[in-house]
Order: structure tokens, then sequence, then C-alpha cells
């Protein structure tokens, strides 16, 4: 499998990118660009952002790989082991954030969208934060829906 799988990749020729070099360096900006050459392998080009995207995704997807190894417990409790963070959510929110990742695993790799797993991860590892600091036991108290409310 390549890691040029987007369907945003475009390709240029490595003329096209001494010639234009502005042009090819703002297009890989917004996405993949492969260049060809005739005398050696095609190279890729991106932006930091995507590499570090594709990165995270790869170590997540090697913590997914572990949790699945160990045969012990379920597998909430194997992947709160791997991230520690979950203990702060409850057993309920637990095995929903496990399958949560599981599934936006699978479709970012299936997709070449890494985003989709490494936002919902930071979202679960937020929300975990967010109970752990205290956050999700304040009482909210709601507006009546008839009720005016003063706007500047």
């Amino acid at each position: 499998m390549t890691l040029i799988n987007d369907h945003r990749t475009t390709t240029r020729r490595s003329s096209e990118l001494s010639k234009r070099s502005a042009d090819v360096f703002a297009e890989a900006e917004d996405h993949v660009v492969q260049i060809t050459r005739r005398d050696g392998e095609p190279l890729v080009l991106m932006s930091q952002r995507e590499a570090d995207a594709r990165a995270s995704l790869l170590q997540f997807a090697a913590d997914l790989i572990t949790v699945t190894l160990d045969d012990h417990g379920t597998l909430a409790s194997r992947m709160a082991d791997r991230f520690p963070w979950m203990l702060a959510l409850s057993e309920a929110d637990r095995v929903m954030c496990a399958q949560d990742l599981v599934d936006a695993a699978r479709a970012s790799f299936s997709t070449g969208q890494p985003h989709l797993a490494i936002a919902e991860l930071t979202s679960w590892r937020e929300t975990a934060t967010a109970i752990a600091a205290g956050l999700g036991s304040a009482s909210v108290e709601w507006l009546d829906d008839d009720e005016p409310v003063a706007r500047p």
C-alpha cells in the first residue's frame, strides 16, 4: 500500500517543479503531490501537517494492534490500559469510546483520511480530560424557552 492512495493526489513532472515551484508548493499545501522523475523513483511532496497526520495515524494503528494482541479483558479495558486517559470515563463511556475509536480507525484506513481517526481520538481524550477536571459534574441551569434573553 502506498502513502498516496488519496484521491486528491496529483502528479507533476520534476521539470514542472523546477519551472513552477511556487505553484507546485502551493498545491502541496493543499494535497499530496507526486513528483515523477525520468532518472529515478517518484518522490512525494506534502505539507508537514499532512506528514504529521499520517505519522499519528500509523502510531494509532500500532496502538490498536497492540491492544488486539492482548486477550485479557474486554476491548474497553485493554484500550484503557493503552490509553490511560480513558480511565476518567465511566465504564459505559469507555465501551462507547473503544468502539468509536476502532470504527474511526477503520474508516481512516479504508479512505486514506487520517483526520477521521485522529479527530475521534482527540475528541474522546479531551472529553476525558474535561471530566477529570470536574467539568462534567457541574449542574447546568437551562433557560426556559419563554424567558427573554437580553442581547447586545
